[in-house]
Protein backbone atom coordinates (compact mmCIF):
# COMPACT_ATOMS: atom_id res chain seq x y z
CA UNK A 1 0.00 0.00 0.00
CA UNK A 2 1.41 3.37 -0.99
CA UNK A 3 1.77 6.21 1.49
CA UNK A 4 -0.55 9.07 0.69
CA UNK A 5 1.13 12.15 -0.72
CA UNK A 6 0.07 15.43 0.81
CA UNK A 7 -2.17 17.36 -1.57
CA UNK A 8 0.09 20.42 -1.57
CA UNK A 9 3.38 18.56 -1.66
CA UNK A 10 5.57 18.31 -4.73
CA UNK A 11 7.23 15.17 -3.39
CA UNK A 12 5.97 11.79 -2.25
CA UNK A 13 9.08 11.09 -0.19
CA UNK A 14 12.36 12.45 1.06
CA UNK A 15 15.32 10.10 1.17
CA UNK A 16 18.15 11.55 3.24
CA UNK A 17 21.62 10.10 3.67
CA UNK A 18 23.54 11.36 6.69
CA UNK A 19 27.20 12.35 6.79
CA UNK A 20 29.65 15.21 7.14
CA UNK A 21 30.47 17.61 4.27
CA UNK A 22 33.95 18.14 2.88
CA UNK A 23 36.81 16.10 1.45
CA UNK A 24 38.16 15.40 4.94
CA UNK A 25 35.22 13.12 5.70
CA UNK A 26 34.72 11.52 2.30
CA UNK A 27 34.43 7.72 2.42
CA UNK A 28 34.62 7.57 6.22
CA UNK A 29 32.40 5.23 8.24
CA UNK A 30 30.21 8.14 9.35
CA UNK A 31 29.52 9.07 5.71
CA UNK A 32 27.98 5.84 4.46
CA UNK A 33 24.61 7.62 4.28
CA UNK A 34 26.10 9.97 1.68
CA UNK A 35 27.52 6.99 -0.21
CA UNK A 36 24.12 5.28 -0.32
CA UNK A 37 22.35 8.44 -1.52
CA UNK A 38 24.92 8.82 -4.29
CA UNK A 39 24.07 5.32 -5.51
CA UNK A 40 20.34 6.02 -5.37
CA UNK A 41 20.85 9.24 -7.34
CA UNK A 42 22.94 7.42 -9.94
CA UNK A 43 20.22 4.78 -10.30
CA UNK A 44 17.65 7.47 -11.12
CA UNK A 45 20.04 9.35 -13.40
CA UNK A 46 20.27 12.52 -11.32
CA UNK A 47 23.12 14.42 -9.70
CA UNK A 48 22.96 15.74 -6.17
CA UNK A 49 24.46 19.14 -6.87
CA UNK A 50 21.78 21.72 -6.08
CA UNK A 51 21.97 23.61 -2.79
CA UNK A 52 18.78 24.04 -0.77
CA UNK A 53 17.59 23.38 2.79
CA UNK A 54 21.19 23.38 4.09
CA UNK A 55 21.77 20.36 1.86
CA UNK A 56 22.88 19.11 -1.49
CA UNK A 57 19.70 17.91 -3.19
CA UNK A 58 18.29 16.30 -6.33
CA UNK A 59 14.81 15.48 -7.59
CA UNK A 60 14.22 11.92 -8.75
CA UNK A 61 11.26 10.50 -10.68
CA UNK A 62 10.28 7.14 -9.17
CA UNK A 63 7.39 4.68 -9.32
CA UNK A 64 5.78 6.46 -6.35
CA UNK A 65 6.21 9.95 -7.79
CA UNK A 66 8.86 12.62 -7.32
CA UNK A 67 11.31 12.01 -4.48
CA UNK A 68 13.67 14.55 -2.92
CA UNK A 69 17.16 13.18 -2.32
CA UNK A 70 19.14 14.99 0.37
CA UNK A 71 22.67 15.10 1.74
CA UNK A 72 22.57 17.56 4.68
CA UNK A 73 25.63 19.82 4.82
CA UNK A 74 25.01 20.90 8.42
CA UNK A 75 27.46 18.31 9.80
CA UNK A 76 26.09 15.15 11.34
CA UNK A 77 25.02 16.44 14.74
CA UNK A 78 22.74 19.09 13.20
CA UNK A 79 21.15 16.95 10.48
CA UNK A 80 17.69 17.68 11.85
CA UNK A 81 17.93 21.34 10.82
CA UNK A 82 18.09 20.40 7.14
CA UNK A 83 15.34 17.78 7.34
CA UNK A 84 13.03 20.06 9.29
CA UNK A 85 13.34 22.84 6.67
CA UNK A 86 12.55 20.52 3.77
CA UNK A 87 9.73 18.71 5.58
CA UNK A 88 8.06 21.96 6.61
CA UNK A 89 8.42 23.52 3.17
CA UNK A 90 6.91 20.55 1.32
CA UNK A 91 4.55 19.45 4.12
CA UNK A 92 6.03 15.95 4.27
CA UNK A 93 5.28 13.76 7.29
CA UNK A 94 7.99 11.79 9.15
CA UNK A 95 6.66 8.47 7.86
CA UNK A 96 7.47 9.65 4.33
CA UNK A 97 11.10 10.44 5.14
CA UNK A 98 13.61 7.61 4.81
CA UNK A 99 16.89 8.23 6.61
CA UNK A 100 20.05 6.27 5.81
CA UNK A 101 22.96 6.25 8.28
CA UNK A 102 25.84 4.28 9.79
CA UNK A 103 25.52 1.84 12.69
CA UNK A 104 28.52 0.64 14.72
CA UNK A 105 26.49 -2.19 16.27
CA UNK A 106 26.22 -3.91 12.87
CA UNK A 107 29.09 -5.63 11.09
CA UNK A 108 30.17 -4.34 7.67
CA UNK A 109 27.97 -5.99 5.05
CA UNK A 110 24.89 -5.92 7.29
CA UNK A 111 21.92 -3.57 7.13
CA UNK A 112 18.78 -3.08 9.20
CA UNK A 113 15.50 -1.55 8.11
CA UNK A 114 13.15 -0.13 10.73
CA UNK A 115 9.79 1.60 10.32
CA UNK A 116 10.44 3.89 13.30
CA UNK A 117 12.27 3.97 16.62
CA UNK A 118 14.69 5.79 18.88
CA UNK A 119 17.95 7.36 17.75
CA UNK A 120 19.91 4.39 19.10
CA UNK A 121 22.70 6.70 20.21
CA UNK A 122 23.27 8.12 16.73
CA UNK A 123 23.69 11.90 16.94
CA UNK A 124 22.36 12.57 13.45
CA UNK A 125 19.15 10.68 14.15
CA UNK A 126 18.90 12.30 17.58
CA UNK A 127 18.95 15.73 15.94
CA UNK A 128 16.28 14.71 13.41
CA UNK A 129 13.98 13.22 16.06
CA UNK A 130 14.45 16.08 18.54
CA UNK A 131 13.88 18.91 16.05
CA UNK A 132 10.85 17.26 14.43
CA UNK A 133 9.27 15.97 17.63
CA UNK A 134 8.76 12.47 16.24
CA UNK A 135 10.63 9.17 15.96
CA UNK A 136 8.30 7.95 13.22
CA UNK A 137 11.06 8.04 10.59
CA UNK A 138 11.67 4.91 8.49
CA UNK A 139 15.39 4.21 8.39
CA UNK A 140 18.09 2.08 6.83
CA UNK A 141 21.05 1.41 9.11
CA UNK A 142 24.30 0.40 7.42
CA UNK A 143 26.79 -1.61 9.44
CA UNK A 144 30.28 -0.16 9.76
CA UNK A 145 31.53 -2.40 12.57
CA UNK A 146 32.20 -1.85 16.25
CA UNK A 147 35.28 -0.25 17.78
CA UNK A 148 38.36 -2.51 18.04
CA UNK A 149 38.19 -2.30 21.86
CA UNK A 150 36.00 -0.43 24.40
CA UNK A 151 38.63 2.24 25.13
CA UNK A 152 38.99 3.18 21.48
CA UNK A 153 37.75 6.72 20.79
CA UNK A 154 34.35 6.53 19.09
CA UNK A 155 34.80 9.73 17.07
CA UNK A 156 38.17 8.53 15.80
CA UNK A 157 36.56 5.24 14.74
CA UNK A 158 33.58 6.61 12.82
CA UNK A 159 35.59 9.44 11.24
CA UNK A 160 38.18 7.03 9.85
CA UNK A 161 38.03 5.18 6.55
CA UNK A 162 37.33 1.44 6.76
CA UNK A 163 39.92 -1.08 5.61
CA UNK A 164 39.58 -2.27 2.02
CA UNK A 165 37.74 -5.53 2.83
CA UNK A 166 35.17 -3.69 4.95
CA UNK A 167 34.86 -0.92 2.37
CA UNK A 168 33.81 -3.43 -0.27
CA UNK A 169 31.17 -4.92 2.03
CA UNK A 170 29.85 -1.46 2.91
CA UNK A 171 29.75 -0.51 -0.76
CA UNK A 172 27.63 -3.59 -1.53
CA UNK A 173 25.14 -2.63 1.19
CA UNK A 174 24.95 0.94 -0.10
CA UNK A 175 24.03 -0.51 -3.50
CA UNK A 176 21.25 -2.57 -1.88
CA UNK A 177 19.75 0.66 -0.52
CA UNK A 178 18.45 1.40 -4.02
CA UNK A 179 16.03 -1.52 -4.10
CA UNK A 180 15.41 -1.45 -0.34
CA UNK A 181 14.21 2.16 -0.51
CA UNK A 182 11.93 1.30 -3.43
CA UNK A 183 10.18 -1.38 -1.38
CA UNK A 184 9.96 0.89 1.67
CA UNK A 185 8.27 3.61 -0.38
CA UNK A 186 5.47 1.16 -1.25
CA UNK A 187 4.84 0.77 2.49
CA UNK A 188 5.72 -2.96 2.52
CA UNK A 189 8.17 -2.82 5.41
CA UNK A 190 7.68 -6.50 6.23
CA UNK A 191 8.92 -7.46 2.77
CA UNK A 192 11.87 -5.07 3.00
CA UNK A 193 12.87 -6.36 6.43
CA UNK A 194 12.50 -10.00 5.40
CA UNK A 195 14.83 -9.44 2.46
CA UNK A 196 17.48 -7.19 3.99
CA UNK A 197 17.50 -7.67 7.79
CA UNK A 198 19.84 -10.66 7.75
Amino acid sequence: MFFKKEANSKFSFIIAGLGNPGDKYENTRHNVGFMAIDKIARHYGVRINKIKFKSLIAEADTDVGKVLLMKPTTFMNSSGEALREAMNFYKIKPENVIVIFDDISLDPGKMRIRKKGSCGGHNGMRSIIDLNGSDNFPRIKIGVGKKPHPEYDLAAWVLAKPVEADRKLIDEVCEKCVDASKIMMTGDFEKAMNIYNR
